[in-house]
């Protein structure tokens, strides 16, 4: 069920809110890394590279719904904090249309562009085919993939990190037995890994739904739950889509740099993407807890709690800093070793490129740090604007990188564009965190902190609050 973060220990709250959603992120990541697996072993390094090459263009586009529905939850977990069931529940409605639209609209693009994306992208010959077949199978399963991201941060914004662990975990190993029957049993090759992940996602959905359904009973929606009325989709839209803009943001950066290495070589995209699979496992931890301290600032900005936010804010901070420089000195020291798992002993070429993508990021890792966790604790707040801002200059750096350093510097010139891009975001995410810090320690009022975050709801609802104290 779901967990009130509004009183007790915030960084208790924190920490038993982040383990479930982190085993999950933890599973999560297990079943797109035996996609990797089992192709590179079964598939050879093509197929590996072709899968890898379609990172970039798989975020750009379920980034954009899984961005949307992570902001949507946003205004569930602040109505949550507030204890206002039919607001509430009206907030779902909405954020389920919202999704659904925006699904379709994906899907349609998606399945149509992706031959024109790829080539776009410049993906090398000799992987475009078993990239374009992967894609186009992924990209056919977007609903499944975006419901289950919508159940998963709805429940989580009501405090629940548990229950979609445990579904995580079902369809993880669901995930693998068919990645085995579609690629080995029906010889569907990397196409198989697709169709394998999308069926999972489909599990996972209808899973939530029945959940839901049965024991949450908070989040049924009812008849007169449902609305037309634009204010709240106007509400719902001024948070949700800059949530899911900074995500294409990085999406578009991403791709920036798979432009780059497909023009490098395959060796080059075999590489990156082994290294970045052991990335993406260990830093799991900043973006979760990131993930939970939306969900906590969100909670007690709508119950009121300010000072609890600041000190929930700073318990983030200490956590995520401290891990970072730890896993920085893991990656320093056995990066060659961890990247091994995906790549054969015998491609020296590949180990050698992956080894220097750890050694070139290892001291940057606390920026990463601070870009995940303040940015969805201004979000939590209702503040889009500071991490749209960052998430431009984030895009402009990781391009920069790319395009221009990668022309110089080959694949190290590349890689450098993750430290710089990291660099450049920090720049507003630290001015507004300082600002709203301030005005947090004044202990101020909803109208206050509104003004500051640029709320206009809450604006004004403090200045009616107001108007009546007047009146009395």
């Amino acid at each position: 069920m779901g967990r009130d973060m509004t009183s007790g220990n915030p960084l208790k709250l924190i920490i038993l809110f982040t383990l479930p959603m982190l085993l999950g992120n933890v599973f999560q990541q297990f079943y797109n890394m035996a996609d990797t697996f089992i192709v590179s072993q079964t598939l050879g390094m093509d197929a590996l590279a072709a899968v890898g090459s379609t990172g970039s263009i798989i975020f750009l586009i379920l980034g954009l719904a899984i961005g949307l529905t992570a902001g949507l939850a946003v205004i569930t977990a602040q109505r949550f904090g507030k204890k206002d069931e039919k607001s509430l529940r009206k907030s779902l409605g909405v954020s389920l249309i919202i999704t659904m639209i925006a699904s379709i609209i994906l899907t349609v693009f998606a399945t149509l562009n992706t031959r024109n994306i790829l080539e776009l992208m410049q993906t090398p010959p000799e992987i475009i085919d078993h990239a374009y077949d992967y894609l186009v199978v992924l990209f056919s399963g977007i609903s499944a993939t975006v419901l289950f991201n919508f159940l998963s941060n709805i429940l989580r914004a009501i405090g629940d990190s548990r229950t979609p662990l445990i579904f995580l975990i079902i369809t993880s190993f669901l995930n693998i037995i068919l990645d085995y029957v579609f690629i080995l049993g029906f010889n569907m090759n990397v196409a198989g890994a697709g169709y394998a992940t999308v069926i999972a996602q489909f599990v996972a959905s209808i899973l939530c739904i029945l959940y839901i359904k049965k024991k949450v009973h908070i989040l049924r929606i009812r008849k007169d739950d449902w609305t037309l009325e634009w204010a709240e989709y106007k509400e719902h839209l001024r948070i949700g889509l800059p949530y899911g803009f900074q995500y294409s943001i990085i999406a578009i950066g991403s791709i920036a740099i798979q432009i780059t290495l497909n023009q490098l070589g395959a060796l080059s995209v075999a590489a990156y993407t082994a290294a970045l699979k052991i990335d993406q496992l260990l830093t799991m931890p900043l973006q979760t807890i990131g993930i939970s301290m939306s969900t906590y600032v969100a909670q007690n900005f709508g119950a009121g709690k300010f000072e609890r936010i600041k000190r929930g804010m700073r318990s983030g901070l200490a956590i995520t800093l401290s891990y970072s420089v730890l896993i920085g000195l893991i990656f320093l020291f056995s990066g060659r070793f961890l990247a091994s798992f995906f790549v054969d002993a015998d491609n020296t070429a590949v180990l050698d490129l992956a080894e220097q993508f750890f050694k070139i990021q290892w001291p940057f890792y606390t920026l990463l740090a601070l870009v995940l966790i303040l940015r969805p604790s201004l979000q939590g707040l209702g503040n889009s604007f500071a991490p749209t801002i960052a998430g431009v200059m984030e895009l402009a750096a990781r391009i920069f990188g790319a395009l221009i350093l990668s022309s110089y510097f080959g694949f190290s010139g590349a890689v450098a564009s993750n430290p710089i891009a990291w660099f450049s975001a920090i720049v507003p995410l630290i001015l507004s965190f300082y600002f709203t810090q301030r005005i947090l320690t004044k202990e101020p009022t909803r109208l206050e902190l509104a003004l500051s975050l640029g709320s206009k709801k809450v604006m004004q609802a403090a200045k009616t609050l107001q108007a009546e104290k007047q009146i009395s």
